[in-house]
């Protein structure tokens, strides 16, 4: 039997840190410390050269259980339906109206922050919500 691999979800996007700080809102992730030798993030963009500076951010799950989250820098803008999406559960366990109302609180909760919310799935016991994040991902509230 092999051993379970650690990792990483990478997106390709257009602005790395924005995207990281978005999806650290959405999932409760953190910024993880800078670079060893570094005080801070700023120190290391400035270490960088131009052409490196801001091409890539990080996000942490802070008790360690989930995956890292890597966002790139890319110079291609998106050209069609994600492949891949993650599934924000927050409906785990609840059915019926129980679980739209979990469902629609956290999609109020994310349209503020730059979320648009596509259309809401309900079939009279189970629900998802189809959203795109701030720079049109597909993503899911289930």
């Amino acid at each position: 039997m092999s051993a379970i691999k650690k990792f990483q979800v990478t997106f390709d996007c257009a602005e790395p840190e924005r995207l990281a700080r978005f999806w650290c809102e959405v999932l409760g992730y953190v910024v993880p410390p800078p670079p060893e030798g570094f005080a801070t993030w700023d120190g290391y963009r400035r270490s960088q050269p131009p052409e490196q500076r801001d091409s890539w951010f990080a996000c942490i799950d802070p008790s360690g259980v989930g995956p890292r989250l890597y966002f790139q820098r890319v110079p291609e803008g998106k050209a069609a339906k994600n492949r891949v999406h993650l599934d924000v559960r927050v409906g785990t366990g609840l059915v019926g109206k129980e679980r739209l109302a979990a469902l629609e609180a956290e999609c109020a909760r994310l349209v503020p922050l730059g979320a648009v919310h596509v259309q809401t799935l309900y079939d009279g016991n189970d629900s998802c919500i189809p959203m795109l994040d701030i720079e049109g991902n597909e993503f899911c509230i289930d």
